[in-house]
């Protein structure tokens, strides 16, 4: 699996820590000692949000992008109860770590030499999230990085920019996560081309699929809770920076979406038998698809939901508050397109790794008759 890159700017942007301290201040312990071992140039990204433990391992290529080595992919639900507690559970904990000592052995074994490993939302609410970052350290030997929602909000930008439309004039980019969800204005500055998208305006809202199932059920879900959702949501959204003038713009604007949401929505809208990534990432969905899908997820039980292949049981009870996030964002700002990406944070985590160690600046086109 290949992946093209593009540059990114914006407002506020940091650029990340370059070298070999920088290398090693978020390489797991265990890969810092086998690092020496092994020349070649991998890297990792692993994003632990609320819902979701996620790997990416990865290569730069020649033409400007990386190659996937190994992935990995698991529900372990870590900020579940955590609305009610304001703590993460053992059990939760007890998945995660659990998750996390398989993502290290995969670094381990594809000799990973620089990763940046983050937590999101649910260790930045919990109490308990510093003592778990400790607990991952002594038992996983894994370095996690509780990172703030800017930083969450332009890596999310960073690893799906490239699929944004090049000639329209700006994107309205979406993370919905377990326990937060982004919302971010990329306005073009320039010609065409993500290159010359920008940071305009962002919010990050404290709610997502976990949170809001948890407070107004998942299972069964009438039409009043689903508006009860989409209400919240709304209200959240009426802090958006600039939105009056990013309403003036619409017209000339897309969705781009990144979240387990819009992909299953994408996933149903192709009635595929099972979920498949290279179908799904890059789908353009038109807004009457899109509403088409979502009042169909509502008509469903919750068996169906779970034998429904782009959904599943782990997902059944959370598609619906994805949904009503979704439909908040599409009511504050009704636009004709969607994008659907099946990329995000790892992305934009390799993206910014590779691009601070230059590794397409030093790796040119191969000559012809050159050997490799």
């Amino acid at each position: 699996m290949s992946y093209s890159t593009a540059s990114f700017g914006g407002a506020g942007r940091s650029e990340p820590a370059t070298g070999e301290a920088a290398a090693t201040a978020v390489m797991p312990v265990a890969v810092r000692e086998a690092a020496v071992r092994v020349p070649a140039q991998t890297y990792a990204a692993l994003d632990l949000g609320t819902n979701n433990c996620r790997l990416l391992v990865a290569r730069p290529d020649r033409d400007g992008g990386f190659r996937v080595v190994d992935s990995f992919s698991r529900i372990v639900r870590l900020g579940e109860g955590l609305a009610h507690t304001g703590r993460l559970s053992d059990d939760a904990i007890g998945r995660a770590v659990a998750a996390l000592k398989v993502c290290g052995d995969k670094m381990l074994a594809r000799g990973v030499t620089r990763a940046r490993l983050i937590a999101t939302e649910a260790c930045r609410q919990a109490a308990n999230g510093v003592d778990f970052i400790e607990r991952v350290r002594n038992d996983a030997g894994l370095d996690l990085e509780i990172i703030d929602r800017a930083t969450e909000a332009r890596l999310a930008a960073a690893g799906c920019v490239s699929l944004a439309d090049p000639e329209a004039g700006g994107v309205i980019l979406f993370d919905i996560g377990g326990g937060s969800s982004e919302v971010v204005w990329l306005e073009r500055k320039g010609g065409a081309g993500p290159a010359n998208l920008a940071m305009r305006a962002w919010v990050s809202l404290p709610v997502g699929v976990v949170t809001l199932a948890e407070r107004y059920g998942g299972v069964k879900v009438s039409t009043e809770v689903f508006e009860d959702m989409v209400g919240e949501v709304e209200r959240l959204l009426e802090a958006f920076p600039e939105r009056e003038t990013l309403a003036a713009s619409l017209s000339d604007i897309h969705l781009l979406g990144t979240s387990g949401t819009v992909t299953t929505i994408a996933g149903v809208h192709l009635g595929l038998p099972r979920y498949e990534r290279r179908l799904v990432d890059g789908q353009w969905m038109a807004s009457t698809d899109v509403t088409r899908v979502v009042e169909s997820l509502r008509e469903m039980s919750y068996d169906q939901r779970c034998q429904n292949p782009c959904i599943g049981p782990d997902r059944a009870d959370l598609v619906l508050a994805g949904c009503a996030v979704l439909e908040a964002i599409r009511r504050a700002f009704p636009v004709a397109r969607l994008r659907v990406a099946d990329r995000g944070l790892r992305e934009g985590i390799l993206v910014e790794m590779m691009r601070a160690d230059g590794v397409w600046r030093r790796r040119g086109p191969r000559r012809r008759g050159r050997r490799s």
